[in-house]
């Protein structure tokens, strides 16, 4: 009798209210619905895949197109990634942080940000030739989707050999068993993707090198200072860090940065015989 007392006044409690009530309302539904009989059942609706044949040509190449075009969606972060100009953009403003030594500012967003924005605007030569040359004609069926694609390729594998080193190059023919390439069009794709990230790394931990001397040099006299005065006690990071900020902004540090880093990827417009560049 105890127990079902405490049963009762749990119930009572605002916390079993809403519950109960949601629960007695769902099956008071249920009950309402079987009792109409099953000629008068609620639809529920349903979905149906199914895989048939087809005699349509036209029909089938659309399918083709539609599942070619999901794939390379599915692949567009990597290419983005990995193929432009992003990975020495982001790794060398991730350099340019840890070396100013202001933790996440700018955040993490704000360097992604920034880096994409300039990835677009450096590619811009290349997008632009792969909607001209591949894109457009393909669409206006004047091409074949492997010919489509061979002309997409071309303007990005010349982005590549231009920032590929011929060392990084080499490594990766001599491990794939590849014989010595008398031009350009003999190296496989396969070859040049990761020979372009090596190089791209390689540049970008060079540059930020470069970036972390200034930056340096300001944390050693900071410390030198504080350990002739006798302030062991405080980190000199907390002494350098205005300085290094006042540094930074009077020379500009953003433009020329932004600057140097645009310019060592040269001319892309040269490269693809794009007038005007």
């Amino acid at each position: 009798m105890t127990r079902i007392l405490r049963l009762g006044a749990r119930l009572k409690r605002p916390g079993f209210i809403l519950p109960m009530l949601a629960l007695l309302s769902l099956l008071g539904l249920s009950q309402g619905l079987w009792a109409q009989g099953e000629g008068n059942m609620v639809p529920i609706p349903t979905v149906n895949i199914s895989l048939g044949g087809s005699d349509d040509p036209d029909r089938i190449a659309t399918v083709i197109n539609i599942m070619f075009i999901l794939t390379v969606l599915a692949l567009a972060p990597s290419i983005l990634v990995m193929m432009t100009s992003f990975v020495r953009i982001v790794v060398i403003f991730g350099f340019m942080r840890q070396a100013m030594g202001t933790q996440q500012t700018p955040p993490n967003q704000v360097i992604i940000s920034l880096a994409l924005f300039l990835t677009f605007y450096i590619m811009l030569p290349v997008w632009q030739n792969i909607e001209a040359n591949a894109f457009k004609p393909f669409m206006a069926n004047e091409i074949t989707q492997r010919e489509a694609f061979e002309r997409a390729l071309h303007p990005i594998r010349e982005f590549m050999f231009l920032q590929t080193r011929e060392k990084d190059l080499a490594l990766f023919m001599r491990i794939a068993g590849e014989d010595k390439p008398l031009n350009k069009t003999e190296v496989p794709t396969t070859s040049l993707i990761p020979a372009f990230i090596i190089s791209e790394l390689k540049t970008a931990f060079t540059i930020g090198f470069l970036l972390y001397m200034p930056f340096l040099v300001i944390d050693m006299v900071v410390a030198s200072v504080l350990l002739s005065m006798g302030m062991m006690m405080l980190p000199p990071v907390m002494i350098s860090l205005p300085f290094k900020l006042m540094l930074f902004v009077l020379v500009d540090g953003w433009n020329l940065l932004v600057g140097s880093v645009v310019r060592s990827f040269g001319d892309v417009n040269a490269v693809l015989n794009i007038p005007g560049g």
